[in-house]
């Protein structure tokens, strides 16, 4: 079975790259976000095994939205994202709940499947 995922982001032209390359890695992409809000609400709706979330949100950061996600029963693993590739991301993300950081630039399902628990 397929891992699934759920893209949260506000770029729809990123959205749509991401979603194609996890597919042809064999992911299933079960939903979209454009902010923090929906990819909470998503996440809870579409229970997917993953979510994918840019650290950077119209409405709220994405280590906000990981705390979030992680404070429900039964939560998914979070993989937060950002075009910006700082050394402090990592531990930062994982202290708001998610599994890790990856940038953007190293983005693939290897690397995503590297962090999940």
């Amino acid at each position: 079975m397929a891992t699934r995922v759920l893209i949260v982001d506000d770029h729809t032209a990123f959205r749509s790259r991401a979603k194609r390359m996890l597919e042809a890695e064999g992911f299933e992409v079960v939903g979209e976000a454009a902010d923090g809000a929906s990819g909470v609400d998503a996440a809870q709706r579409l229970a997917p095994d993953v979510v994918l979330l840019d650290l950077q949100l119209p409405d709220t950061t994405g280590f906000e939205v990981a705390e979030a996600i992680a404070a429900r029963d039964a939560s998914p693993a979070v993989v937060i994202t950002s075009t910006r590739d700082d050394d402090g991301y990592d531990a930062r993300a994982r202290r708001s709940g998610a599994c890790g950081f990856v940038s953007k630039s190293e983005l693939s399902g290897a690397a995503i499947e590297e962090l999940l628990p």
